[in-house]
């Protein structure tokens, strides 16, 4: 098979060629890794490499509805025993997983093959990929961009082809930003749907879950069907779905269904016009295939779903560096880590119980006004993003604000920066860009981006759908139904890397 043929197909196009032995899965490990070389050196999308093992293991007697694949995995909780999980900080740098996680367990008994590990901001904390220990990753559409975060890394290698498919999770919109951002589809499943164990029954309290980026429609529901299982421990179990997420693709979508969707942003700030475009240009669309839509906002508070969010992540980065003890053998300092990552740990050390637990019932409140909202709609759709890529060092911090982290960190205190107001500047500045993704976190809902959008400059952009608790179902059913139009068409032929 040649470099050019090995890019066109998805990962089950490539299960059916090993199946049907066309191609023996080493010629596919060797494709991949001359794609990644090819690649990686101008998208920085790769981190870490395991072309050795994932030949060994290509020379095995290989099982599974995803035999003799290559894949990615993220460096962040998707662990193997042995590999390193530094999660982009420097201080986890030399940090070796001690044992698999639930997920890389259950993709092995799959039949893939893991080539490496991708890129991720520090502790996959924002919404582009621009670490300080490995540098940025970009774009393959246009490398002056990010292609997200914080799966960043995921999405730019599926995107310029060096795997079919890569690991994603998504606490906030980690999955649907860098879909969105590189033309690709990215499903977050339901609260408990795919596992996170063993080292947590509970990922950033429920608001992370695990899956993956790929090209294709069917590869997402594929994986599922793989992912979905009851696990040990785990402090949530999602509504069950006894068939086959990959079967259900071929039902054919009720084009009776309600449909809302909503352009304006939850927490009031600025959405650009070819966000706003991509969603008129989709419901308009569906409206002529027969679907009844109707321009309604979802019935949340949208600042408080944006500060319990910030609140939470607050708290979870706090405990990260609390906990890097263990592999410092000391306290974790204000050298350790990026600026930004120290304050927001202290910010976090700094949060209550009370009011930590005041802003989780949010996440309830929000949970059932949701539920309640899809008794009545099918889909709500938005925006994925409020603006199109950032271009790569826009979110980088101003001299002034460096000196201020600086300070703040050596201090061990955030009333400076409060004083000043620069955590609020941050605040607005980390979620103006992404304020659609995180309700669905909160909530547990599944949610996906649609690659539907091509921008005036040549950029793609997702198109945000979002379903009841449990209705993944219906959400790949409506992807596959997007994937056969035009929409999808247009934006899938224009990524000439």
């Amino acid at each position: 098979m040649k470099p050019e043929e090995y890019v066109k197909y998805d990962g089950l196009g490539l299960a059916e060629l090993v199946k049907a032995r066309k191609v023996p899965p080493v010629e596919l490990v060797d494709l991949a890794i001359s794609q990644i070389d090819k690649h990686n050196p101008k998208l920085n999308a790769v981190i870490h490499k395991m072309y050795e093992q994932a030949k060994l293991s290509a020379a095995r007697d290989l099982k599974g509805p995803f035999a003799g694949v290559p894949m990615l995995l993220k460096d962040f909780s998707q662990e193997l025993k042995g590999e390193p999980k530094s999660g982009g900080s420097k201080a986890l740098r030399n940090f070796r997983s001690q044992s698999d996680s639930e997920y890389v367990i259950r993709l092995r008994e799959s039949g893939f093959l893991f080539l490496g590990q991708t890129n991720v901001p520090e502790l996959a904390i924002t919404a582009y990929t621009e670490p300080v220990e490995y540098g940025p990753t970009r774009n393959p559409w246009n490398r002056d961009f990010t292609p997200g975060g914080s799966s960043g890394g995921s999405g730019a290698a599926v995107a310029s082809g060096m795997v079919p498919i890569a690991g994603a999770n998504d606490g906030g919109g980690s999955i649907r930003i860098p879909a969105a951002y590189c033309g690709l589809f990215g499903l977050k499943p339901s609260r408990g749907r795919t596992p996170v164990g063993p080292r947590f029954a509970r990922f950033l309290q429920g608001a992370a879950v695990e899956h993956v980026l790929t090209r294709s429609v069917r590869d997402s529901a594929a994986v599922l069907d793989q992912l979905k299982a009851m696990e040990k421990g785990a402090a949530f179990t999602a509504p069950p779905f006894d068939e086959s997420y990959l079967q259900t693709l071929v039902k054919p979508l009720n084009q009776k269904r309600k449909i809302a969707f909503s352009v304006k942003s939850p927490i009031g700030t600025h959405v650009d016009s070819e966000c706003v475009e991509a969603v008129k240009k989709t419901v308009s669309y569906l409206e002529k295939c027969g679907f009844q839509v109707e321009e309604v906002d979802a019935p949340v508070d949208g600042k408080k779903i944006a500060n319990s969010f910030l609140m939470m992540y607050f708290a979870e980065v706090s405990a990260t560096l609390a906990s890097m003890d263990m592999v410092l053998g000391r306290k974790a300092s204000f050298r350790d880590v990026e600026p930004t990552t120290y304050v927001m740990g202290l910010l976090g050390k700094a949060i209550t119980a009370q009011d930590f637990v005041l802003s989780m019932r949010e996440w309830d409140i929000a949970g059932y006004a949701m539920e309640s909202f899809h008794d009545e709609y099918d889909f709500y759709i938005t925006p994925a993003t409020a603006y199109p890529p950032a271009k790569i060092g826009e979110h980088a911090l101003k001299s002034f604000e460096k000196l201020a982290l600086q300070v703040t960190g050596k201090m061990g205190t955030a009333n400076l920066l409060k004083k000043m107001g620069i955590i609020d500047q941050m605040v607005e500045d980390s979620l103006k860009r992404v304020p659609f993704t995180q309700l669905a976190n909160l909530t547990g809902q599944p949610a996906m981006s649609v690659p539907l959008h091509i921008t005036k400059e040549g950029l793609p952009l997702g198109v945000q759908f979002m379903a009841a608790m449990g209705r993944e179902d219906l959400l790949l059913q409506m992807a596959h139904y997007l994937e056969e139009s035009d929409l999808w068409e247009n934006v899938q032929n224009k990524c000439m890397l």
